[in-house]
């Protein structure tokens, strides 16, 4: 699966490491909502195109695994200020 790397250079090595390590610290750094989205713009980074099979849990399952994230939060991170806007996607 990962083929590609035995045939690059020491330079583009370095590249592909520092465009998956941006990446990787965009995810990281999400705030407020983005926190709760789909981020298929870090499965782009990978070199194979997949249209991503995802599967959508009922409304009710849903929500309450977006509460349980919520209060996973609080437990992980009970110093975080709190950002207190509005979605407006």
């Amino acid at each position: 699966m990962d083929d590609d790397l035995e045939g690059m250079d020491r330079d583009t090595l370095i590249a592909e490491v520092k465009k998956l390590r941006a990446g990787i610290r965009a995810h990281r750094d999400a705030t407020g909502h983005d926190l709760c989205w789909h981020h298929p713009d870090l499965w782009e980074l990978l070199p194979e195109r997949t249209d991503p099979a995802i599967a959508v849990p009922p409304w009710p399952k849903f929500m309450r695994g977006c509460i349980r994230y919520r209060q996973s939060l609080d437990e992980q991170a009970p110093s975080a200020p709190e950002h207190d806007k509005e979605f407006n996607g």
